[in-house]
């Protein structure tokens, strides 16, 4: 006769799975695969590799930017494909790329740490660069003009072109992060028609319970790790009857723990290269106006 087993058992395995993914933010990758205790810190040498590799990639913008030619990533395509990469641009299409800082040819290690470096572009039609200039530059809208990724935003000092920012960030894949952060950011006028922009962010709070009576801020680096850096390069030319604009991001997130790819994997990974796209295709629509929301 066959044992049949206590449906109340089959409900606390259930019960256990699901109290096991809910407490996923408690998990984190050590070394060797081996699980560390809740939230991992940002470590040292996590922190120095990410440092290492923007100060290499600031390197090669500057350079680029010192050359004055061929500013946008896919102006280093071959010739059929940079053709048709600018014909995609017209069509209202944004072209991005994943990159890789490499040091002498090989790739930078990141203990304990993910590095996620993306370029993307857009053509913004019979528009001028202060056009463009105007909504970058206009923090205290940014909320409204890159909602929902944007939930609050404030303009907290300005010098010149040199502004200090205050944008709240929300976050949506399988899983919702709400982080604070501040920003450095430097405008650089390079001649008629031709300007970029150097931000890094200085300050990255995830925000516990948002929205609710007992939300607070973690310790900047020893939060759940969804963003522990974050660093953005935009450059602007208005040539070809628009103006072209380039966004670059290198961010730096915690490693997957083991065993919750699948549910934090893709949060991770698709996230940065989802964001920049929406952030290219706001701003055309900032630049163009609310007809071009619809």
């Amino acid at each position: 006769m066959r044992q049949v087993k206590p449906r109340g058992s089959k409900i606390a395995r259930i019960m256990a799975f699901l109290l096991a993914t809910l407490s996923m933010q408690e998990v984190c990758l050590g070394g060797a695969g081996t699980p560390e205790p809740a939230s991992p810190k940002l470590k040292l040498d996590t922190k120095q590799a990410f440092e290492r590799y923007v100060k290499l990639t600031d390197a090669r913008n500057e350079a680029e930017l010192k050359r004055g030619a061929d500013l946008l990533w896919i102006d280093g395509l071959s010739g059929p494909q940079r053709s048709e990469a600018y014909a995609d641009l017209k069509r209202g299409e944004v072209k991005m790329q994943k990159l890789e800082t490499r040091e002498n040819g090989g790739t930078i290690p990141c203990p304990s740490g993910m590095i996620h470096h993306w370029v993307g572009v857009v053509f913004i039609p019979s528009a001028k660069l202060r056009d463009v200039l105007e909504p970058l530059e206009d923090y205290d809208r940014h909320s409204l003009y890159y909602s929902p990724d944007v939930e609050r935003s404030k303009l907290e000092s300005r010098e010149g072109d040199h502004f200090l920012v205050f944008l709240r960030f929300r976050r949506h894949k399988m899983v919702t992060v709400v982080l604070n952060t501040k920003h450095q950011v430097q405008y650089f006028h390079d001649a008629p028609g031709r300007a970029h922009s150097r931000s890094s962010a200085v300050r990255i709070a995830e925000v516990e319970n948002p929205g609710k009576s007992d939300e607070r801020e973690k310790k900047p680096g020893e939060d759940d790790g969804f963003l522990w850096g974050m660093e953005t390069w935009w450059r602007m030319e208005e040539r070809d009857g628009g103006v072209y604009v380039q966004s670059e991001v290198a961010s730096l997130t915690r490693n997957i723990p083991t065993g919750l790819g699948w549910l934090i994997g893709p949060f991770v990974t698709e996230i940065p290269k989802e964001t920049l796209t929406f952030t290219l295709e706001a701003t055309r629509k900032a630049v163009l106006g609310p007809a071009s929301r619809h």
